[in-house]
């Protein structure tokens, strides 16, 4: 079982960010998405060649369940592999039309394509009517979703991913009714009228995004249309000699074209680095980008002003992202990451709820800050109100700020205790010794404070899990009492063991450890 990870939040933003980094060293509080009704239609993105994540959790009627609903309801063409599934009716007459993503396995390096299952009432059977190609070429990236982007309150099926060029893309296609015949055209002419028509396919080396505005509540109400959405796409500059110059493109709908049209380029200015480390974190070269990132990041909002309450943790070693925002803990397991030309691009989806899906994508600001723009296909707000996406910057560079010590918690001390459980020693960087007669158990602890209360957690590594010291649970919490101090005004901790979880701090009622200073 991976390491959780545990996350720090003090009222002071240098503590915050430093006891928040050594929290998120250890293990996870159990902060976790709780079920919420989702925007975004269900859809549920299957890698090619990887195990489903959320398997092994589902008795074998859920399993069939699931299969059924994230399966193609028409045969498959030979050679043919389904990447991602969309249910969703479309015209309105009760019954689901699917949507597939699916690549071909002739076409190794070919786009993935976009196809739709219908209900044939004569059959009564579904069968594939129409289908054509993405700008995608990376089956891994895919994500896919329907939105009513126009604001006429037609679907619009959308699918993003990159290309094996590191470009992202974005290929978007307008549902149109076939029922009604257009002026001058025959039946026969209308009936082979496609579903779908293509009103957008963009590539771009930076990122792409569909910008989202409140929309009225005439709109809302089914009384007037909406405001179209417009989409944001960020690329270098080749007009430049520094690499973090960007153009920023914005794309709006035009109803005379029925396309999505360029309506406007701003040119923005990066950050001046040294050119040589800035090639060095961007060449792609496996490891180092995601060596750069592996820390934990805090947002700061456009105005300059520091968030201490929302945090981003990357840990590419254990394949996680971890997100904290509002009190809540979000684990996503780090499925797997491409590169880009300011950063990298990450899939991945949440351990608690698999069917939730996000991907990242981290561009390089300077070298103490990046840019993140997080996507998610199923809109499922895990306690946090605010957008993921922003500026953030290296939690470590806080530490510069003024500290008030009246209220700091450090996370990690040098000290050395006599207790029930043997003598714990507590290393400067985290890690932790116990020993007990002729057992040594190792692992990693944090001091933390959570509602104004004083924790400990000790979390045993892999290796010292399977020696003679045993513990019930790897994730080892406690509340800390220091009211009591040596002759020599050294504490005595006092340590009572407590579960964390969704709903607070719960006292579990066992015997009280007392930690006495070694030599006092």
């Amino acid at each position: 079982m991976n390491k959780r990870i545990l996350l720090i939040i003090a009222s002071i933003p240098v503590i915050a960010c430093a006891l928040v980094a050594g929290f998120f060293t250890l293990g996870g509080l159990d902060y976790f998405a709780k079920q919420k009704k989702p925007e975004y239609s269900r859809t549920r993105i299957i890698i090619p060649g990887e195990t489903d994540p959320g398997a092994a959790s589902r008795n074998p009627s859920e399993q069939l369940a699931y299969a059924e609903q994230n399966s193609s309801k028409a045969p498959l063409g030979e050679g043919e592999e389904i990447i991602s599934v969309l249910n969703l009716d479309f015209n309105g007459d009760a019954v689901e039309e699917q949507i597939i993503a699916y690549r071909s396995l002739h076409e190794i390096e070919g786009p993935v394509y976009a196809a739709l299952n219908e209900f044939d009432a004569r059959t009564k059977t579904y069968r594939r009517t129409w289908n054509a190609p993405t700008a995608i070429t990376r089956p891994a990236t895919v994500t896919l979703y329907s939105r009513d982007l126009i604001g006429d309150r037609s679907s619009c099926v959308v699918l993003g991913g990159m290309n094996n060029q590191g470009e992202h893309t974005l290929t978007i296609f307008k549902w149109q009714e076939r029922n009604s015949r257009r002026p001058g055209q025959s039946a026969s002419a209308s009936a082979t009228v496609p579903a779908f028509v293509k009103i957008a396919e963009l590539r771009i080396d930076g990122a792409i995004r569909i910008q989202e505005t409140e929309r009225s509540q005439a709109y809302q109400l089914g009384h007037a249309p909406g405001q179209s959405f417009t989409i944001l796409a960020n690329g270098h500059d080749p007009e430049s000699a520094n690499l973090l110059d960007q153009i920023e493109i914005i794309y709006a709908y035009d109803p005379n074209s029925g396309l999505y049209e360029r309506s406007r380029l701003t040119r923005i200015h990066g950050s001046q680095i040294e050119q040589r480390r800035l090639r060095e974190l961007l060449s792609g070269a496996p490891g180092v980008f995601e060596k750069f990132i592996n820390d934990l990041w805090y947002y700061v909002s456009p105005e300059g002003t520091i968030d201490n309450k929302q945090y981003i943790y990357f840990d590419p070693a254990n394949r996680e992202v971890i997100f904290y925002g509002d009190e809540n803990l979000q684990v996503f397991a780090w499925r797997n990451s491409f590169h880009t030309r300011y950063g990298l691009y990450i899939s991945s989806y949440n351990i608690s709820v698999t069917t939730l899906s996000r991907t990242v994508n981290i561009e390089l600001e300077s070298l103490d800050s990046i840019r993140v723009k997080v996507f998610e296909e199923v809109r499922l707000k895990i306690g946090v109100n605010e957008s993921w996406d922003g500026s953030y910057r290296r939690a470590g560079s806080e530490r510069k700020l003024a500290v008030n010590e009246e209220h700091a918690v450090l996370p990690y001390i040098d000290a050395v205790y006599d207790s029930s459980l043997g003598r714990l020693r507590f290393l400067p960087g985290g890690g932790y010794v116990l020993s007990s007669g002729n057992a040594t158990q190792t692992g990693r602890y944090v001091f933390f404070q959570v509602d104004e209360q004083h924790l400990l957690e000790l979390r045993p590594d892999a290796a010292a899990a399977a020696r003679e010291i045993k513990f019930e649970d790897k994730r080892m919490v406690y509340r800390v009492d220091k009211s009591v101090k040596t002759a020599d005004s050294r504490d005595i901790l006092s340590l009572s063991r407590i579960r964390l979880g969704s709903s607070g701090i719960q006292d579990l009622h066992e015997g009280i450890i007392t930690l006495t200073p070694a030599g006092g």
